[in-house]
This record gives structure tokens, C-alpha cells and sequence, in this order.
């Protein structure tokens, strides 16, 4: 099974994360941060990843460094669950509607970071999250799963809507990258032998 636990501890936050890249979409979160429990629980199911999360910040600043640094633990797992990442699909793409939210993502599992991030969010905060941290959740992540990620709002007015279709876009791409290509399970998706 392709798993990863990662421990981080800074004077901002402490993070325990267990992901199970084989599983059923089974989650336990909890970041401290109501908003992200709920993205991340709908990102867990629709990528079918097991996902055991806790986090423990200086929420009474605001959720930045949580929500930035859940990001940044969830990239390292995801890099070394992957392991040498023989036989994956590599890349994965979807169109993914929720109500009048329209998201497109992309993903390639290339071993370069890179965050394309076209998404509008028409309020500054949904409930007491601040919308800009989805951004930053995303950018942590590319940064440490070392994945090119393209996340581009085609259509959506509703705040809400737009940010769960987009970890829920995320999420399929992601799965269908990280899906084994059984007629090449043995090979590395590259033309150069190595990812990176």
C-alpha cells in the first residue's frame, strides 16, 4: 500500500497527517479550521484517499499558517507515498461541475512545482475563512508533492460552490494521476527515465 505519516512542528503549528493513497476515501480530520475539515473530507472521498489529520495552530491570529502549512504536509506525503512512482498514470484532468461552479484542473506528476490558479472567488470569506488561503493551501502543496497543478474557474458566483469544486476537481485529477497503469507498472511515465 502506498502510505505516508508526516509530523511537523513549528512555533506555529503542529501537524500529524497519515495518507493512504490505496484506499476508500475514508477521512479524520481535524485542522482546527471548520471550512478546510469540509474541503478536506470532500477531497479525501473523491480522490478515494485515507486521510487522518490533525492540526493544532495559532488560530486565534487567523488560519493562514494552518491552512498554509496543512498544505505543505499534505504535499510531502503525497511525494512520499508515491515512492518511486513506477507505473502511475501520471496525469489527470477533469471538468467538474457543482451547481453553477464550472472547475478545471489538471495535473502532472512531473517532479516540477508549479500552481496555474485562475480561480475567482467573489467574496473575501466564507464564513470565517479567508478565501485567499485556498491559494495558499494549493501552492503548499505543489511546492512539496512536486506536481504541476492548473486549477481555472470556467463558471461560478457562489463562494462556497467554487472553493469545494475546486478540491474536488483537485482531487479527481489527482487520483486518476496517481492510478496504476497495469500494462506499464514496472516503467516510470517518462520518456527520460526519470520523474523531475
Amino acid at each position: 500500500m502506498r502510505s505516508a505519516e508526516i509530523k511537523r512542528k513549528t512555533n506555529e503549528t503542529e501537524i500529524k497527517l497519515r495518507l493512504e493513497l490505496d484506499g476508500k476515501g475514508g477521512s479524520v480530520i481535524d485542522s482546527g479550521c471548520g471550512f478546510l475539515d469540509h474541503m478536506l473530507t470532500a477531497f479525501s472521498k473523491h480522490a478515494g484517499f485515507d486521510i487522518e489529520l490533525t492540526c493544532r495552530g495559532d488560530n486565534q491570529v487567523d488560519d493562514h499558517h494552518s491552512v498554509e502549512d496543512i498544505g505543505i504536509v499534505l504535499g510531502q506525503a503525497f511525494k512520499e507515498a508515491l515512492g518511486d512512482m513506477k507505473g502511475i498514470g501520471r496525469y489527470g484532468s477533469i471538468i467538474l461541475p457543482m451547481d453553477e461552479a464550472l472547475i478545471l484542473s489538471a495535473v502532472d506528476i512531473s517532479g516540477r512545482p508549479y500552481l496555474g490558479y485562475e480561480i475567482r472567488i467573489p467574496t473575501e470569506k466564507v464564513g470565517s475563512f479567508d478565501s485567499e488561503l485556498v491559494e495558499e493551501f494549493w501552492l503548499g502543496f505543489v511546492r512539496n508533492a512536486g506536481c504541476t497543478l492548473h486549477l481555472r474557474q470556467l463558471a461560478g458566483g457562489n463562494s462556497h460552490h467554487i472553493i469545494e469544486a475546486v478540491f474536488k476537481s483537485a482531487a479527481r485529477s489527482l487520483k486518476q494521476a496517481v492510478s496504476i497503469d497495469a500494462l506499464n507498472a514496472d516503467e516510470l511515465p517518462s520518456t527520460k527515465g526519470v520523474i523531475g
